[in-house]
């Protein structure tokens, strides 16, 4: 059965001939083969990290997780915000101001939905589990602390800063709550350590170094 035939009509004129259910059936099957072997790539071009779990605060398992390409890139973003705040930084007693680090974790968890907001349609089937992963993040790891301890600290803070001159490291001191609230704090501030962690070694690839 040919697709195409060619005929002469006289001495001047050429007549092509198509067999379109030929054509279309040609077409369906070389799409049909071009998805499959996409499908195939992504399935092989997968790599894959063990979790823990806890250390994220976000179970009581150890899970494998596989991303592939399109993964790392997105991975790659989240790590740069997460380095270059202090979300991803261990929390100084001293001298860090919890309003400071209450604005940087705010403004993370903004970018962090905006990233995932950003993924196109077509590829959220390939980064599926990272998405999983991020929100449980941000709404197990993350949100408890800042629902918890953030409006009410604020409030107090804001007030608190009227009447006393002192600098704002000696006044959050002051904070009835204090103790608790670091502590929790803390315990927060390294879920977010382990993520940036996680978070390079699916961008750079899982033998990385990530202690930084």
């Amino acid at each position: 059965m040919n697709i195409i035939d060619i005929e002469l009509d006289g001495w001047s004129t050429i007549v092509f001939k198509f067999n379109w259910l030929t054509v279309v059936f040609t077409l369906v099957l070389v799409l049909g083969i071009s998805f499959l072997m996409k499908q195939c790539f992504n399935y092989v071009s997968k790599k894959s990290v063990t979790i823990d779990e806890v250390n994220l605060g976000i179970g009581n398992s150890s899970v494998k997780f596989s991303y592939s390409k399109k993964d790392q890139e997105i991975a790659y973003k989240i790590w740069v915000e997460l380095s270059t705040r202090k979300i991803g930084l261990r929390f100084d007693k001293e001298n860090d101001v919890i309003k400071e680090v209450y604005d940087s974790w705010h403004k993370f968890f903004e970018t962090a939905r905006e990233l995932l907001k950003d993924i196109p349609g077509n590829r959220i089937p390939y980064s599926g589990d990272l998405i999983e992963l991020t929100e449980k993040v941000l709404n197990i790891g993350l949100r408890p602390h800042l629902t918890k301890w953030q409006a009410k600290y604020r409030r107090w803070y804001e007030e608190e800063l009227k009447r006393d001159s002192g600098t704002p490291q000696d006044i959050q001191k002051k904070y009835p709550e204090y103790d608790a609230l670091v502590e929790d704090l803390i315990e927060t501030n390294e879920k977010m350590i382990e993520y940036k962690k996680l978070m390079k070694r699916i961008a750079f690839g899982s033998e990385c170094n990530d202690e930084h």
